[in-house]
């Protein structure tokens, strides 16, 4: 699938500092699933992924990650064509199902070619990707940001499917030169009709499939507004996943895909009705998940660091807790800056520290206890905004900062908890 959509998809995010954070939130995934489907929705230096999975190696520097569930799949294909293949090869006899497990192997690489180009395409727009996961239903390229243009969208979302469809037209090429009755001319046939699927599915005009960002680029051009375009493509999705639902095991059971109803029993129909069920489920989320991260995007402009920043005192080392509180109070701040003898800041009181410290015990604790030094990561500038100021706090996680005007001048602090709860605010208010 078309590998990135705005892609996690909490609507309240955990603070910079958690492992999954705002930020990752932004990212936008692209998935491919077996059936082919492009789904939408971060975060390796580890053999297993955030979200579990081996790491299996690195194109173009994106780490690629094989979930558990994979291999899940991989057994049921391996089943599922292993009985094909002995009604077409009998004389393989068990082998078959050696030749079953390639062609699983083969068509996940497949995905993956897929699910590459996505991640060529977002590399060469200079969009970082931050890997790629094969999954039990596909693949996902989690890119971390939005296209600056539909243009550059469409593009994005298209090359996933128009690579699925010349690995088509090479496998049919392949089956030319082979007996069609024979190992390699089922494997070409299987490859080539899978990877026909998966390029028809992924172009479905609803989110989160690829023709779903396809939709959303168009209408986005038209209107120059993502969100009209993002909404359209997302409703579009809803009514796919319920068509899929619906649609599905009548035409399997209506023998219009190319089976004979004779043929067609009870066990079918259940696995039938399962699979449109996962399918269904599968884009009736990650429509949603759509509209939540288009929402999100929407709100990042208003979190502003110099309009959340918490009003701040200068303190010495030796200063009791209790006086430096009684200082803020009467200076209308919330918030303590150590600070050294020249008066320049080198440690911020930590919220959660004085918290921790009883009433009765604070005029003997002196600040610098409850300190905690400044680094550079710590000095955020007041101008920053929105996915920059995410970015920010992301790379270097902690629960203050020092605000700092454009010249140096101290500002402020700001804490992440009031990042997170403006943040959750801005996401709760419909937007005019």
């Amino acid at each position: 699938m078309i590998g990135a959509s705005p892609g996690a998809t909490a609507q309240r995010p955990p603070p910079p500092n958690a492992t999954h954070n705002p930020t990752r939130t932004t990212s936008t995934e692209r998935r491919t699933a077996v059936a082919d489907t492009d789904e939408t929705g971060e975060r390796g230096n580890r053999r297993s992924g955030p979200g579990g999975g081996l790491l299996m190696g690195r194109p173009f520097g994106v780490p690629v990650y094989v979930s558990p569930s994979w291999f899940l799949v991989a057994a049921l294909i391996t089943w599922v064509f292993g009985d094909q293949l002995d009604r077409v090869l009998p004389d393989l006899g068990p082998v078959r199902y050696l030749v079953s497990l390639f062609f699983a192997v083969a068509f996940y690489a497949s995905v993956l070619v897929h699910e590459l180009a996505h991640t060529v395409a977002a590399l060469r727009f200079k969009l970082p990707v931050r890997r790629i996961q094969l999954q039990f239903f596909g693949g996902v390229s989690e890119i971390e940001k939005e296209s600056e243009t539909p243009g550059r969208e469409f593009v994005l979302a298209f090359v996933g499917p128009l690579l699925s469809l010349l690995l088509a037209g090479a496998f049919y090429l392949g089956m030319k030169a082979v007996d069609p009755a024979t190992v390699p001319g089922v494997l070409l046939a299987g490859l080539m009709i899978s990877n026909l699927l998966v390029a028809f599915f992924n172009l479905l005009p609803g989110l989160p499939l690829d023709g779903g960002r396809m939709l959303r680029a168009v209408i986005w051009g038209i209107t120059g507004k993502p969100m009209t375009g993002t909404i359209a493509a997302a409703w579009v999705g809803r009514a796919l996943a319920v068509a899929v639902l619906l649609g599905l095991p009548l035409l399997t059971h209506t023998g219009l895909l190319g089976n004979r109803t004779e043929e067609i029993g009870g066990m079918d129909t259940v696995m039938d009705a399962l699979l449109a069920a996962i399918l269904a489920a599968i884009i009736w989320t990650g429509a949603g998940n759509s509209l939540r991260m288009a929402r999100l995007r929407e709100h990042l402009p208003e979190l502003r660091a110099r309009t959340l920043t918490r009003r701040a005192i200068p303190v010495e080392n030796a200063t009791p807790l209790s006086e430096a509180l009684r200082r803020a109070n009467e200076a209308g701040a919330r918030a303590l800056v150590v600070v050294d003898g020249h008066g320049d800041p080198v440690a911020i009181v930590r919220e959660s520290a004085i918290a921790s410290v009883p009433e009765h015990r604070r005029p003997w604790v002196a600040v610098s206890t409850l300190a905690q030094d400044l680094t550079d990561g710590m000095k955020v500038s007041a101008d920053l905004t929105g996915e920059e100021l995410l970015d920010h706090l992301r790379a270097t996680p902690a629960t203050e900062y020092l605000v700092l005007e454009p010249g140096g001048a101290v500002y402020g602090v700001l804490s992440t908890l009031d990042v997170e709860t403006a943040f959750v605010k801005a996401m709760a208010r419909p937007r005019s």
